[in-house]
């Protein structure tokens, strides 16, 4: 009982749902009956009446907030705006989009008071399109190749942790998919839970753009969470390769003319060991630079993270 008395923050963004955002509320208001609890909705800059409804609910129940943002700015952003806006020590993080059912989130709660730091949700079975699915696999799949983590839905637009933990990490825009990668390199337990997707309108994903975006920001992931305090150890490697390669070209063609095997001038090959020289010696001084930023701000890089003292 004294684990349901702490104060639980449910941060939902929103957007366009004027819809359902009534029956999400009485929703989440049945789910959470046996907790202490708040309500906080994030309203991202929605052109319907959205927001008129979530001002009347907050003015019937006290236990309902509602933040206008003057623009879309993203989920991360919302997410960020809400963790500012309220107050409890446990947050649950819900995204209007993605429609799972409020009545999972109480076993949310209990795993992450068995000892889970982060528990993301894992839609089963997912309502949405075959297209959106086999997206998620792709990009799931990627994650999980180049980090720590083993999720089956990264992205879900649902997890629960503890304020505390998102309060150990930094993300901005599009990072904010990649919380679970971010907490896990800090040394936290995450787990996931499946969660019922419910039936609905649901976006596509059919935006050449977004899958190019998608893919940069799982290799800025890949590169701050592996390399951000040691550059040199990925940019110089992948510099070597180059310079070696080029070298390597540069010598072949050196013995070849040499050896009066012909000539080498205009040779599409001499172009490409010259090029791949520049490359490699640039990779290679913008990793040095990169560690001399990091030398000289050291003091300031707090690179570590404390579960417990004991005096």
């Amino acid at each position: 009982m004294e684990q349901k008395q702490q104060k639980t923050s449910i941060i939902i963004a929103v957007y366009n749902l004027a819809e359902d955002i009534q029956a999400l509320s009485l929703a989440l208001l049945r789910a959470m009956s046996e907790y202490h609890f708040e309500l906080v909705f994030v309203d991202d800059g929605s052109t319907d009446d959205t927001y008129e409804k979530l001002v009347k609910m907050a003015k019937n129940d006290g236990r309902i907030h509602a933040v206008k943002m003057r623009a879309t700015f993203g989920e991360g952003t919302a997410l960020r705006v809400g963790l500012l806006h309220s107050t409890g020590d446990k947050i649950v993080y819900l995204c209007g989009r993605v429609r799972v059912n409020p009545k999972e989130i109480p076993h949310f709660l209990e795993a992450l008071d068995a000892g889970r730091d982060f528990v993301v949700g894992w839609r089963s079975p997912r309502r949405d399109s075959l297209l959106n699915r086999l997206v998620s696999r792709i990009f799931n799949r990627i994650v999980n190749l180049m980090s720590d983590v083993r999720l089956h839905d990264i992205n879900s637009g649902m997890f629960v942790t503890r304020r505390s933990v998102l309060e150990s990490i930094s993300f901005h825009g599009e990072m904010y998919n990649f919380i679970p990668v971010l907490v896990r390199q800090q040394g936290y337990i995450v787990d996931e839970l499946k969660v019922e997707q419910l039936p609905g309108a649901f976006r596509n994903s059919k935006n050449p753009k977004a899958y190019l975006r998608r893919f940069l920001d799982i290799v800025t992931v890949f590169f701050l969470t592996r390399y951000s305090k040691k550059p040199i150890h990925f940019l110089g490697f992948v510099g070597m390769l180059f310079f070696l390669a080029g070298l390597g070209i540069e010598i072949y063609l050196f013995i070849y003319r040499i050896l009066q095997y012909g000539a080498i001038a205009g040779r599409p090959l001499l172009l490409l060991g010259a090029i791949l020289l520049v490359i490699g010696i640039q990779m290679i001084y913008i990793g040095l630079l990169g560690e001399m930023i990091i030398f000289t701000h050291a003091r300031d890089i707090e690179d570590y993270n404390i579960e417990e003292i004991v005096n």
